[in-house]
Parts: structure tokens; sequence; C-alpha cells
């Protein structure tokens, strides 16, 4: 009971600490320089383990969402899928299923694929899992949080179900924490504009 009780208070702490993030954007003030690798050069797999090369993303919106089965914003699964089904011909949506924060992706890249489309009808492209943050962190999320990489961002993901926006150029222009919902009106203009 003790147990329960620490780990229910420890989860209820770090799901505090990821919605202490904030919105972030690439400043518009000159600071931001061109990212020193294109997100078009990175590969990865997806759950099906057929690798997928960003470079045919070239001219495409991208929104990157680490994502996890067991958290208190999976049912975000049900959002982002609409947000595929409402806007894919302005954003191409891409999720990265990771284990790093609580253990909440504990499942097989199987699993991952048959909870996503069972329980929220995903059809948008899920990859492997990876690790987001750490050191072993993964190439494309290296690549969104290191500013000497993005040429402005070094905000990791705090928690499950971060976003990133990457624009038709290749560049990140924003990060969004876990409690912005993937219909809110932030990432929605985002899109549109």
């Amino acid at each position: 009971m003790m147990k329960r009780i620490i780990f229910s208070l420890w989860s209820l702490l770090l799901l505090n600490l990821g919605c202490k993030q904030v919105i972030k954007s690439r400043p518009s003030d000159g600071t931001a320089h061109p990212p020193s690798k294109s997100i078009y050069d990175i590969k990865m797999k997806d759950l099906e383990g057929n690798m997928i090369d960003f470079s045919g993303y070239k001219g495409k919106k991208l929104l990157i969402v680490n994502t996890a089965s067991k958290c208190g914003y999976t049912p975000q699964y049900a959002d982002l899928e609409k947000l595929h089904k409402m806007y894919g011909e302005k954003i191409t949506l891409l999720g990265f299923p990771a284990n790093d924060f609580l253990h909440q992706e504990p499942g097989s890249n199987k699993e991952i694929g048959e909870f996503c489309k069972k329980n929220y009808g995903v059809t948008f492209l899920i990859f492997e899992k990876v690790s987001v943050v750490g050191k072993d962190q993964c190439e494309l999320y290296q690549w969104l949080s290191k500013k000497e990489l993005n040429g402005w961002n070094d905000q990791a993901p705090g928690w499950n179900f971060c976003k990133y926006l990457v624009n038709e150029k290749g560049e990140l222009i924003r990060f969004y924490p876990s409690a912005v919902k993937p219909l809110s009106t932030e990432i929605v203009n985002d899109i549109l504009n």
C-alpha cells in the first residue's frame, strides 16, 4: 500500500514537471541560426522495421510527438488521429513511442502498434520505440533538442506527448509541452499558417 502511494505521488510530481514546460518558438529576432544538420539527413525505422528516410518529408510540415501507452496523456492519441484526418494535407504526424518517463511505454513495437490501432484507430505513422532523452537519445531527438544542431532549441521532452513542429523548409519552429492538446488553437493555427 505504501509503495503504491509513493508511486502515485512520484507520478503526480513528474507529470506536474512535464506540465511546467512552456511553448517555445523559433526566435524571429535573428538569434536563431540555420541548422548545422538537416532533419532530412535522418533515417529511422517504423514499427514494422521499414527504414523511413526523412528526405521524403521535404516541403511538408511535420508534427513530431513522443508517445506512451500508459500515460495520463495517452488519450491524446485520439486527438492526434483527428488532427491527422482533418489536416493531413497540411501536416504529417510522426509518433515516437518512448519508455523514458516512468516506464509508461513497456510494450514491444508489435504491442504498441496493436494498442494504437485497437484503442485509438491510429493511422498516422508510428516509429519503433526510441529514447527521446538521456545517453541513448535517438538521432532525431538529439536534433530536436540540441540548439547546435537545430539552430535555436535546447528543450528536450520533459514528459510523454511533447510536440515539435518543423516547417516545410526543415526548420524547427515550435516546441509544445505535453499539456498542449493536439487540437489546441496554438497547434491548429501553426498548421494553417
